[in-house]
């Protein structure tokens, strides 16, 4: 540490920690600086510089791809943590160590590390450390706590001034980039992709995603601005056959090592094959010498969790969580739902965030969804049921649309619809219900559900 500060109350409960948090500057806030938490990880003594890091940017599939990355390191024996966000249904969520999120105790104690030196950041900028890089701070500093030996690090938005920048990845994980977000990145791929590179560091491994070929460019450009190597999906590692299955998908995957057949993934989507090789080639470029065989690679892959994205939370009926937020991910997830089920009703419930491209998005599930619930999630930047309906009446029609604000009684009228398959000339028909729209739609519909699932 630099500097000692006078200390703090600290926070004797996880609920005192979480209205801490929430009382900063939102996440959706922005001020594209890193000159706060350059400050901020200068006081904490850089613990992000005290191991190495795997960085990951890209519109869709980050979060899915590091929980599959820090599979595969822990199956090296490796110890890890990770970092992502948003949270499905905790904050605390959001750090891992050893694929396992930080108890209560545990993250009450890595705020409280932190805690006063966030007072002095504030004192001495302009703005305040917002909740996203206080966040960043709490977990850089426990994973140099516990110590890791490798941090899996998802940027938050973006990549250039992201909080998580402060951290130079030895590998940078580049997913599939589309726009989203295009108030702050944005309103085209290339531009997005723009703000994205800048993860890129000199002399790292940057592990790239299938890409638009102009994004490709861009991405290649920054990689050899500061000298940085380039492995690109279709080209240096590849899917090599995928076949969907109970309870998730089969793959063969082309690495750098080799390549592996019949590699079972608990998670359902070309989309998640993808993630899948993009994970192991990550993994492969870090380890070095470290020796990766077939048991290996099969046991990460098994291990592998995603809570929220086309996970399956109930039956009679089936019901869905998908955490698809805009209209690349929506996407994949419709193509994942033909690829993989045979749901006849699907009936949709549906609550987005208002700064979404939320026709877009609902244009992508129209042929999927026979009919459609707007509601709405308990964030501030939710968008209300009625304005959302007003928009699916547009794309589904009004007939196809139903409006009820109350995210528990949607789920319910939902539910009602996707077993009255009749009412959709399918009388033997498996109805089922796909959440969606937000992670925090499909985070509080996790908490009415399904109980307390492992995460």
């Amino acid at each position: 540490m630099t500097q000692t500060p006078d200390a703090p109350r600290l926070a004797q409960s996880f609920a005192e920690v979480a209205d801490a948090l929430q009382s900063r500057w939102p996440e959706t806030r922005l001020e594209p600086s890193l000159d706060r938490i350059e400050a901020f990880t200068e006081m904490l003594g850089d613990p992000q510089h005290a191991y190495p890091v795997i960085h990951l940017t890209g519109t869709n599939g980050k979060t899915s791809t590091s929980r599959m990355i820090d599979s595969l390191l822990r199956a090296l024996d490796l110890r890890t943590g990770r970092f992502t966000s948003p949270h499905v249904e905790k904050v605390s969520e959001r750090i891992s160590i050893d694929g396992q999120p930080l108890d209560d105790d545990a993250f009450v104690r890595a705020f409280n590390d932190v805690a006063a030196y966030t007072h002095l950041v504030d004192e001495n900028e302009d703005h305040p450390l917002s909740f996203f890089e206080t966040m960043v701070g709490m977990a850089f500093a426990a994973f140099a706590e516990a110590p890791v030996e490798v941090a899996v690090v998802e940027v938050g938005m973006g990549g250039t001034w992201d909080a998580t920048n402060v951290a130079d990845g030895a590998i940078a994980v580049v997913l599939p980039i589309a726009v989203d977000h295009a108030g702050y990145l944005g309103d085209t791929a290339v531009k997005v992709a723009i703000e994205k590179a800048g993860i890129i560091k000199p002399g790292a491994v940057v592990v790239v995603a299938q890409q638009q070929p102009e994004v490709l460019e861009v991405l290649r450009a920054r990689a050899d601005e500061v000298g940085a190597s380039v492995l690109v999906e279709g080209q240096d590692f590849a899917i090599t056959a995928r076949q969907p299955a109970v309870g998730g998908q089969v793959v063969s995957l082309r690495s750098l090592r080799g390549q592996y057949d019949e590699v079972f993934i608990p998670l359902y989507g070309a989309h998640q094959a993808q993630n899948a090789v993009v994970a192991l080639v990550a993994v492969e470029a870090f380890a070095g010498d470290r020796a990766i065989d077939d048991e290996l690679v099969r046991h990460g892959f098994a291990e592998t969790t995603s809570p929220g994205r086309l996970e399956i939370v109930r039956r009679s009926p089936t019901i869905v969580l998908d955490a698809a937020h805009n209209p690349a991910g929506a996407e994949a997830t419709a193509d994942a739902l033909d690829d993989s089920f045979a749901f006849s009703p699907l009936i949709g419930v549906v609550g987005v965030m208002g700064d979404k491209d939320v026709e877009g998005l609902l244009g992508a599930f129209e042929s999927q969804l026979a009919h459609v619930v707007c509601t709405q999630n308990s964030a501030p930047r939710a968008m209300p049921a009625e304005e959302l309906a007003e928009i699916a009446r547009e794309v589904f029609g009004p007939d196809r649309v139903t409006v009820e604000p109350r995210l528990a009684d949607a789920i319910d009228q939902a539910a009602a619809l996707a077993e009255a398959g009749d009412a959709f000339g399918d009388p033997f028909g498996s109805g089922a219900v796909l959440v969606t729209g937000s992670v925090v739609t499909v985070g509080e519909a996790r908490g009415l559900l399904s109980g307390g699932r492992r995460s």
